[in-house]
């Protein structure tokens, strides 16, 4: 599984979509709303963990097609499901590396975006802390959502349709608690229901991807 990991986080970066585009398309959203919203510090700082949360996951969403429709084109997916190595696992290598090459990237750079925004100084652990959180959950959504589209074309448009309802819930509790953590509340609870959404990810959707892709293979 580890070499499957490997070559995927390979993949990623010759297909171009992976560290590069995610992080210019995040850089973009926090340089564009300022503009659209108005030189308003106060403002700003208050929607910040808001806007860097919306960018994360929209930035999530750019190298999703990807995920299987590369292994899809050149035949590797039906070597890879007639392998030793279960469908569930290839799930979670592409959700892996997605992450790696997206939603990690986005957590070490979310500081420094937060400055350009004028996020408060108590709010930056907190960002942090929710997006290291709430991403790999984008990730394996989005995997399934991939896995879903794989083999149709233009999938793209579709997969966005499927997977940003999938994305509220965790938007919702990871811009949550960023806001109570920049304005000094308690955030626990929207803590909580992030990790129980990232864990329950985690845990069942390698399985419905899994399924979805043996159905799709047939």
């Amino acid at each position: 599984m580890i070499a499957l990991l490997m070559r995927d986080l390979k993949l990623a970066f010759r297909a171009g979509g992976g560290f590069g585009l995610g992080l210019a398309f995040f850089l973009i959203v926090v340089v564009l709303v300022p503009f659209g919203v108005g030189p308003q510090t106060a403002l700003l700082s208050r929607i910040a963990a808001g806007i860097l949360w919306v960018g994360a996951l929209l930035a999530c969403l750019l190298s999703l097609d990807r995920l299987f429709a590369l292994d899809w084109e050149d035949g590797s997916l039906d070597l890879l499901a007639t392998s030793p190595l279960p469908l569930e696992a290839v799930a979670v290598s592409k959700a892996l590396a997605h992450w790696l090459t997206t939603g990690l990237p986005l957590v070490v750079a979310s500081p420094v975006f937060g400055l350009l925004l004028g996020l408060p100084e108590a709010g930056y652990i907190f960002v942090v802390l929710s997006l290291l959180i709430g991403t790999p959950a984008l990730s394996f959504i989005g995997a399934f959502g991939a896995a879903l589209t794989v083999g149709i074309k233009r999938g793209g448009l579709l997969l966005s349709l499927l997977v940003l309802p999938l994305y509220v819930p965790t938007l919702i509790f990871g811009a949550e608690v960023a806001r109570r953590g920049s304005e000094g509340l308690a955030v626990q609870t929207p803590l909580l229901l992030l990790a129980g959404i990232t864990f329950g990810s985690m845990a069942l959707l390698p399985f419905a991807s899994a399924l979805v892709l043996r159905v799709n293979l047939r």
